[in-house]
């Protein structure tokens, strides 16, 4: 997909203490949870809930990959904006992320995740994203 026709949407936040691990720096795992707030807000953003989909159409949305690059420390206090960016949106929902200080524009993690169609309660994995959402989604 072209840059010009890329989906992004931002959200900001701010370190709490209970998200610090014994460095006093925020533990890697709660990058992910940044991460869920920014992609569920991009979702959210097009019109899409994931939770009242399924209710329709008992389909889920597995995330079934992650990963993710520590560059700079996020520390308590800081406040750090998450930017999520629709990178796929044919057989899979893949999301890239970007969090970075306020203040100053820091880049401090990069990451992505990737999720299929699993039709319940069979579990079978549908190789495509329903046209519904991807209709939304503008693709």
């Amino acid at each position: 997909m072209a840059e010009s026709q890329q989906r992004s949407f931002e959200v900001e936040g701010r370190v709490a203490f209970y998200e610090l691990d014994p460095m006093r720096i925020v533990w890697h795992g709660n990058y992910f949870n940044y991460f869920e707030d920014a992609r569920s807000a991009l979702l959210a953003h097009y019109g899409i809930d994931l939770n009242e989909y399924f209710a329709r159409s008992q389909c889920l949305f597995p995330i079934i990959r992650t990963s993710s690059k520590h560059i700079y420390p996020l520390r308590y206090g800081d406040e750090y904006i998450c930017k999520a960016t629709l990178v796929e949106v044919k057989t899979k929902l893949v999301v890239d992320f970007e969090i970075r200080l306020k203040s100053d524009g820091r880049i401090c993690t990069r990451g992505r995740t990737e999720q299929v169609t699993v039709k319940a309660p069979e579990m079978e994995i549908v190789f495509n994203i329903p046209e519904e959402i991807r209709q939304a989604l503008g693709f």
